[in-house]
């Protein structure tokens, strides 16, 4: 009985010391855990023979051991509400502070370049269309009056696919040209369209060349066009694009779905600068998809995306465009 007296009078003290929930869990255990004094007088109870002498010792114990864990419950409580306080002090948001905006990603150069050349000429006046990648050799090439004799119809330029039993090869498009005569079949004039996509081509990477790139087409059918209209609006075009400064001049050239035919050139970083192909509708094409080339005139012209992006850029190098280095698209934001 002397060692519960002296447990009843200090275990108050070292409950009200305990600084930590693990200080009160060890106290508890020393005190009326298993192995404590309480839990040893408990089996010792049996060895008491008088019956009264063995209720009383009992029911000491027994308050004795409900008082300290009273104690330590109430402790462990203050201790607990003390390390919930804490914790949510170090971990308190400040709700007036203006929000964390994730940083936002954006579009590849290429893509802002396509975007930005369809929305000038859809300000024209143009409409935006699209066709397949994969297309039959009609309109990749006998559409656009290219002959069967054309070096680009062979296999070393152009990708041909195996796309069970057709009448007609199928081929990965080589440029956006064939949506001229996709769109003129199912479309009576007047027709302003410009067509963007991704074309292939039978080409080795290196610093000019890739296999998949991407172009813009563009053509224009109605009554009385000339080809002072395709000068005006590509000059409008290389303005809007480059700047209100820049200077264009055409040289001859020659196209097989255009004539007269032409490139267009553009004076910017101090020199001139080949920019696109251009040229009056060839008659030939108008007859494959059932215009009138006695009353209708037109014209056509493509570039290609990525030559328009270098130009402007000064990207020297085709391969630029195509690196996945966080360091080279990062600045494209």
């Amino acid at each position: 009985m002397d060692h519960f007296e002296e447990l009843r009078h200090a275990t108050p003290r070292r409950v009200q010391d305990a600084a930590t929930l693990a200080d009160l869990d060890e106290i508890e255990a020393t005190t009326i855990g298993r192995r404590s004094i309480v839990a040893e007088a408990r089996r010792d109870l049996g060895k008491i023979k008088d019956p009264e002498e063995r209720r009383a010792t009992g029911r000491a114990i027994n308050d004795l051991a409900a008082d300290i864990a009273l104690q330590i419950e109430v402790r462990r409580t203050e201790l607990h509400t003390s390390e919930v306080n804490a914790t949510l002090e170090a971990e308190r948001v400040d709700v007036t502070l203006p929000g964390r905006v994730p940083r936002r990603g954006t579009h590849h150069l290429i893509q802002q370049t396509m975007d930005e050349i369809v929305d000038i000429f859809v300000a024209l006046g143009y409409t935006m269309v699209q066709g397949p990648e994969a297309e039959t050799e009609f309109y990749n090439f006998t559409a656009l009056n290219i002959p069967s004799t054309h070096p680009s119809r062979l296999e070393s330029d152009t990708l041909y696919l195996e796309y069970g039993d057709t009448a007609d090869e199928i081929l990965l498009r080589t440029h956006t040209s064939p949506m001229q005569a996709r769109h003129m079949e199912s479309h009576d004039p007047p027709v302003y369209i410009v067509v963007p996509g991704k074309v292939f081509r039978a080409d080795a990477i290196d610093a000019t060349h890739l296999p998949v790139f991407h172009q813009i087409e563009g053509l224009a059918v109605d009554d009385n066009i000339t080809f002072a209209d395709l000068k005006g609006t590509l000059g409008q075009f290389a303005r809007q694009f480059f700047g209100p400064d820049t200077r264009v001049k055409f040289i001859p050239h020659y196209f097989p779905f255009t004539e007269p035919s032409a490139e267009m050139h553009a004076y910017t970083q101090g020199e001139w600068i080949e920019l696109l192909g251009c040229g009056m509708v060839n008659p030939a094409v108008f007859e494959q998809v059932g215009y009138d080339a006695e009353t209708l005139t037109g014209f056509a012209f493509g570039m290609g995306v990525e030559r328009m992006a270098m130009v402007r850029h000064g990207i020297t190098d085709l391969r630029t465009l195509i690196d996945p280095d966080v360091r080279t698209l990062e600045q494209y934001r």
